[in-house]
């Protein structure tokens, strides 16, 4: 079996699990998410925790277990504590202001760009360098987060653009002086 598809995954107080013929509800104080089970894949449910099996070794049943695992975990995660991006504006000029519920963002171009937060999805700007993404869908989170950098990603020689926080660029040097 697979490292990860073998590990059980705890249950936090609060969260609850229901089986829908193949897909899987997980319902947490923050909100909901389904998860869908792909074939050869089943889950048995304990007071405390779930464990994850497959119904033979072909290598895509050991792909999905691994997978399915994951997803159910993140799922548990995001209903119960939520998931959290925070991104930094880095540069002369470089700003976010809330605008609505979406963030307006002056990033070098001669406008500004307006991202939409989509359902589920909270964009907050606590200061006009700082970006925080939050929500209980890790991959929404995490999409949202790439879709913003990618406006402005870090360039190496001065370093910026738009980085996750803790992001290490890595500098080059330039053009050396003739000596």
């Amino acid at each position: 079996m697979s490292k990860i598809g073998r590990t059980p995954i705890s249950i936090p107080s609060g969260v609850t699990l229901t089986q829908n013929n193949r897909e899987v509800v997980v319902t947490g104080p923050k909100g909901e998410l389904t998860v869908t089970l792909l074939s050869g894949i089943t889950f048995t449910q304990t007071e405390s925790e779930i464990s994850v099996t497959r119904a033979n070794d072909t290598r895509q049943s050991k792909a999905n277990h691994g997978l399915i695992r994951s997803l159910l975990q993140n799922a548990i995660i995001g209903v119960s504590t939520g998931y959290t991006k925070t991104l930094k504006l880095v540069g002369t000029g470089y700003r976010a202001q809330s605008k609505g519920a979406g963030v307006s963002l002056a990033l070098g171009y001669s406008h500004p760009i307006v991202q939409e937060a989509i359902q589920g999805i909270t964009l907050a700007v606590p200061d006009t360098e700082t970006i925080i993404i939050t929500g209980i869908d890790k991959q929404r989170v995490g999409q949202i987060a790439a879709e913003i950098r990618a406006m402005r990603p870090p360039e190496p020689y001065k370093g910026k653009g738009v980085r996750y926080e803790g992001e290490v660029v890595k500098r080059k040097q330039g053009k050396a002086a003739a000596a």
